[in-house]
């Protein structure tokens, strides 16, 4: 993680990275429909049963992954970003869930001198190692690594090298030595997300090539379980251009030692992932991105036998916090699951407790988990839309959305345990589903703001695709004063939801903390639907122009679209509805 997005992670708690890829994928295109994979527990997965000696298998045998985020990387302590101590309880929640195995990222700098000999706090180390055996006990396999320690004081190589290169090294002997007797089933990852400041090209590649090969002598001569312990190498920033993908290609051939596994991260096409830059949808400039790292991860790595492990995955957005919209973040969901395991890569979702709430063991969002889940085995159907948006008042016209099959075949539109009535409900013509006019207007009641009746489009296998038929009137935005720390707009959204704001100056050039765009990131707006509210936040008001007018365009997901002017004055903020 950068240091841009790790300020913004500490205001929230909530720890991510930025693009990254990971795996394999197309024939002419197209993704090759494969068996589901290691989804259930086998033999070599069981407590007390030993690790396959070939890498592909015993990484396979791992799928699928969830990452203990935002707790021993916390900083400085395991429950210093929200989390609860971590006990024996949650790895039976995530083993009894399917997982596999459990990334456990770890930051020493906070229980580490920042002199020599760099000593860690025995009872840290300690610590960490309860965790890594309870872990074990309920038979999952483990990672473990050295996480924010990469932007603490890794990144500073360019100009503190031999200090750098001084403290890794002590770092590992010393976490080597602690956990040199467990299991094979325990993997060591180098470090996290790699990254080097003012440093060039040439020097990141020698930099990180340096960190790895040193980490393997390291690891390697400790004895114990780690003469042939899986060790898992990252390319710079676990992201998936190609020359970087390269660059660790080389190292990981240099060491010459068939127990290497390769690690790469993906977040989503950057506009996508947070919203930006009219990146509302999940379209084909994001499943692009998808398709073609995951290619150039496989051709790099796993067409050549070296198991990959998509270290963490999701989205920098969280989950129901509304910068990504829920239809086109399920999308997202379900095509990343499928395209690793149509490639054979284990992945590891990242979790910093937004989808599993640590304190009552259960999901926050549990059709967002049984889509994951399934995806682990086999897709599922999806839509253009999860929204229909009919008019409050006035005439109801048929509407038609498009299938994405997905390779299954559509079987019904059903509303709860009833079957929607073919040719008098709906009408199907190749992808394209058509809602009557009758059966909308029957679906939609008295129309009240919202949603009034909730479909499933149901398909062959996987899970339904939930279909809203939601009423709407236009959204009313009222004047409002505020200051530069954040503008409150009373909002009528009557219905309606917010997809995107364009933030224009008088001369048409982009107002907000980006230039090269007018559709500022989604973050910068806070639509509250329940207050009936909607903020501009400070990010964007302070990096406006002192006293020029910006017009707001706010654009909604039924289509219509509200002008709003803000003009900061000093600390003073007006907002004026048009």
């Amino acid at each position: 993680m950068n240091n841009a997005q790790q300020t913004l992670r500490r205001r929230s708690r909530r720890l991510h990275r930025t693009a990254g890829l990971v795996v394999a994928l197309v024939t002419a295109g197209t993704l090759t429909a494969v068996p589901a994979f290691a989804a259930a527990p086998g033999a070599a997965q069981s407590a007390g049963m030993s690790v396959p000696k070939d890498p592909m298998a015993a990484v396979a045998a791992m799928q699928p992954s969830w990452n203990l985020g935002n707790t021993f990387d916390a900083i400085p302590d395991e429950t210093s970003w929200g989390n609860p101590f971590t006990t024996k309880a949650l790895f039976d929640r995530i083993r009894s869930e399917g997982f596999r195995s459990v990334r456990i990222p770890v930051t020493w700098s906070g229980h580490q001198s920042a002199t020599a000999p760099y000593t860690i706090d025995p009872v840290w180390m300690a610590r960490v190692k309860q965790v890594v055996d309870l872990a074990l006990a309920d038979g999952l396999y483990v990672e473990i690594n050295v996480h924010h320690d990469s932007w603490q004081w890794i990144s500073k190589m360019s100009t503190d090298h031999d200090t750098i290169m001084a403290r890794f090294n002590s770092t590992w002997r010393q976490i080597a030595t602690a956990f040199k007797d467990e299991p094979r089933k325990l993997l060591m990852e180098s470090i996290n997300e790699p990254q080097f400041s003012d440093a060039t090209d040439v020097q990141r590649t020698q930099y990180l090539r340096e960190l790895n090969t040193s980490f393997h002598t390291i690891v390697r001569g400790s004895g114990g379980v780690n003469k042939d312990r899986l060790l898992v190498l990252p390319s710079e920033e676990t992201n998936s251009a190609q020359h970087w993908l390269d660059d660790l290609s080389t190292t990981m051939s240099s060491l010459h030692d068939r127990n290497l596994v390769a690690t790469v991260h993906y977040y989503s096409y950057w506009p996508f992932s947070v919203n930006v830059a009219g990146g509302t949808t999940y379209d084909a400039t994001a499943q692009a991105d998808l398709n073609d790292g995951f290619a150039r991860v496989h051709d790099t790595f796993v067409a050549k036998g070296i198991p990959v492990y998509l270290g963490e995955y999701g989205l920098l957005s969280e989950p129901n916090s509304g910068v990504v919209e829920r239809g086109e973040m399920l999308k997202y969901y379900e095509h990343v699951n499928y395209v690793a395991r149509a490639n054979g890569i284990t992945t590891a979702l990242w979790d910093d407790a937004n989808y599993l709430n640590r304190a009552t063991m259960q999901w926050r969002d549990p059709d967002l988990m049984t889509l994951i889940k399934s995806s682990w085995t086999a897709r599922s159907g999806t839509a253009s839309t999860d929204n229909l948006f009919l008019p409050k008042s006035g005439p109801v016209t048929a509407q038609t959305i498009t299938l994405n099959r997905n390779g299954l075949w559509f079987t019904g539109l059903w509303q709860g345990d009833r079957p929607l009535i073919p040719y008098v409900d709906y009408t199907v013509n190749g992808d394209q589903l058509t809602l009557t006019a009758d059966a909308l207007t029957r679906l939609a009641g008295d129309r009240a703001h919202g949603v009034n009746a909730t479909l499933q489009v149901r398909y062959s296998g996987g899970v339904p695709w939930q279909l809203n038929v939601r009423s709407y009137d236009d959204p009313v935005l009222a004047d409002a004063t505020g200051t530069a720390d954040g503008l409150t707009i009373p909002t009528r959204f009557n219905g309606d939801l917010l997809a995107t704001v364009q933030s224009t100056y008088a001369d048409g050039t982009a107002a907000g903390p980006y230039g090269w765009t007018t559709y500022q990131a989604f973050a910068n707006y806070g639509p509250d639907y329940g207050a009936d509210t909607t903020t501009v936040k400070a990010d964007f008001l302070k990096s406006l122009k002192d006293d020029a007018p910006v017009t707001l365009t706010f654009q909604y997901w039924s289509g219509a679209t509200i002008t709003y002017h803000v003009t900061r004055s000093g600390t003073a903020v007006t907002g004026t509805a048009s």
